[in-house]
């Protein structure tokens, strides 16, 4: 039987300010699901990059007195290094701004320019005299003509109504929040409103999205697909493929959804492999973002793949997490409210930023990270359940035996549960349920250490030395399972364990026979001072603009 293709599609972030949690909340879970994949056996492709052109980079690039490559290229480097720190095992993590981005991106808009869904108009362009630069509709903000609430250019965030930056009152620049002007300029659109029919079946067909995938997507088709421009007035993007517009570049949205196929080309190309293939039937591609993403990801990208006219495979899986706040406030850049995560990196284990972005982050509700829950939940679960678990039964295999796994019999309950525990996780993360594995795994663990404290080996060690083998035995084999099984959510621990128990890093049951011999073994991990938390808490309030 051929290995499975697995598609692993992360966000990409903009390379225009720092990585902070609410980026991580929605990308760990991608990492998860490549890093589990690949114990199974099947071919990952696990692909993104950093968004590098379009107005936010510009923009930060004149602030800074800096070239938007100088900026971009900055960002990009940054994250590359958080990435890494943080166990991200991207198999292709590239730029906007790369060759291998453009060229394809370029291919692909020329072909896509031919089909009927590719027509020119002439439109209103935001443009800020301030600034001295056209805006993207998400750079015009004003009063929404439908509600009279604060809008964006592309959508009010109150009544959720998909808008025009033209049609809003008293538009502004975003950025200086200067009255803004429109200009006329003709430009390449896509027509989407002739997609309805496609995109309808397409969406339909998907009925095990999530529930705010579902709403969002079917919500955008409801209300009226709208043409949208694919090339706009820019200085710093893609040059547009077609004559006649030599002096406008492809709009970001129109070539950055792209960089999930030109790194997949790029990396299909790298391993001598076959690029249809992977976006042929025997694959699986999934989609992991934010919640704003969703309509990119399920109409946008969709639209262009269908005007394009390719074999493009259209998404089977939008993994798309809600919102995440910051001590019961909206993280915002601009007033410096967030943990940025280089700052958190060098602070903390990153096992336990994972584990906590995974249990407390926002997989299908709006979450709220706050340090206490941080330092609570590493001290209580890392720490307290799993880390103790393995401290006492590797220190006791020290201790009393010599370093050396005693013999035993396999606890049948036990046993099984483990058998289950790998269906039922495996089961899960391929749903993108990642928050219900990693829980149902910890159910695990304060089951093992009840089992641990019911047995008491520290006594039968005195009074029944077969039971104390036995207990401990079963113990070790928990543990080793619990490396594996953990290994797609908190690596770096789950290495540690495997490492002294010389496992394998693959999908199925583990057995430790009696007679290996461990190491000397190491906390796993450190305990967080109480007062940590409200220590940050303090440099966080400090710190706003």
């Amino acid at each position: 039987m051929s290995k499975k293709k697995i598609l692993i599609a992360g966000a990409w972030p903009y390379a225009n300010g720092y990585l902070h949690i609410g980026h991580l909340a929605s990308l760990v879970p991608a990492d998860v699901i490549a890093r589990y994949y690949r114990q199974k056996g099947d071919s990952v492709y696990f692909v993104s990059g950093s968004d590098c052109f379009g107005t936010p980079v510009a923009i930060r690039a004149k602030q800074e007195n800096k070239s938007p490559r100088e900026i971009s290229d900055f960002y990009h480097a940054e994250f590359c290094d958080c990435f890494e720190k943080l166990g991200f095992t991207y198999d292709r993590y590239g730029k906007t701004s790369s060759d291998e981005h453009i060229n394809f991106v370029r291919k692909f808009h020329k072909k896509m320019y031919e089909s009927p869904y590719i027509y020119e108009k002439e439109a209103p362009q935001a443009f800020c005299e301030k600034c001295e630069t056209a805006l993207a509709d998400r750079y015009v903000a004003g009063i929404c003509p439908h509600c009279g609430g604060r809008a964006k250019g592309d959508q009010c965030d109150t009544c959720s109504n998909v808008l025009e930056p033209e049609n809003l009152i008293n538009p502004q620049c975003e950025v200086c929040h200067s009255p803004i002007s429109f200009k006329k300029s003709k430009h390449l659109f896509i027509a989407i409103s002739k997609l309805e029919n496609e995109l309808t079946g397409f969406v339909n067909s998907r009925p095990l999205w999530r529930k705010n995938t579902a709403a969002f997507s079917k919500r955008y088709i409801d209300e009226g697909l709208r043409d949208r421009a694919v090339t706009r007035d820019l200085d710093w993007g893609i040059d547009v493929p077609k004559e006649g517009y030599e002096d406008k570049k492809i709009y970001i949205w129109a070539e950055n959804v792209l960089g999930y196929l030109s790194m997949s080309y790029a990396l299909c190309t790298e391993r001598g492999e076959s690029y249809e293939d992977l976006w042929g039937e025997n694959s699986r591609h999934y989609y992991v973002h934010g919640k704003d993403n969703i309509p990119f990801h399920t109409i946008i990208l969709p639209s262009l793949m269908i005007a394009n006219a390719g074999k493009w495979k259209l998404p089977d899986d939008i993994i798309s997490s809600e919102h995440l706040t910051l001590e019961g406030r909206k993280i915002s850049k601009s007033q410096n409210w967030a943990i940025w995560v280089k700052d958190l990196l060098a602070k903390h284990n990153p096992d336990s930023i994972r584990y906590f972005m995974i249990t407390s982050g926002p997989e299908k509700r709006d979450t709220d990270f706050t340090w206490r829950e941080f330092v609570n939940s590493h001290n209580g679960e890392l720490l307290g359940a799993y880390g103790n678990f393995v401290n006492r039964t590797l220190a006791f295999i020290s201790k009393y035996f010599n370093k050396t796994v005693p013999e035993g019999v396999t606890n049948a309950e036990i046993s099984e549960r483990i058998n289950s525990l790998y269906a039922d996780t495996g089961s899960l993360i391929e749903k993108g349920d990642t928050k219900e594995a990693l829980d149902n795994i910890f159910t695990f663990i304060r089951f093992a250490n009840k089992y641990f404290d019911t047995q008491k080996p520290w006594e039968t060690r005195n009074t029944d030395i077969k039971s104390c083998k036995n207990t401990i035995f079963n113990c070790v084999q928990i543990i080793v399972n619990l490396a594996v099984l953990l290994e797609p959510f908190i690596p770096f621990s789950s290495a540690k364990i495997r490492g002294w128990l010389g496992a394998e890093n693959s999908w199925r049951k583990k057995e430790i026979p009696a007679g290996f011999v461990i190491p000397e073994p190491e906390i796993l991990f450190e305990r967080l001072d109480k007062g940590t938390a409200e220590e940050e808490v303090k440099r966080l309030r400090g710190s706003k603009v």
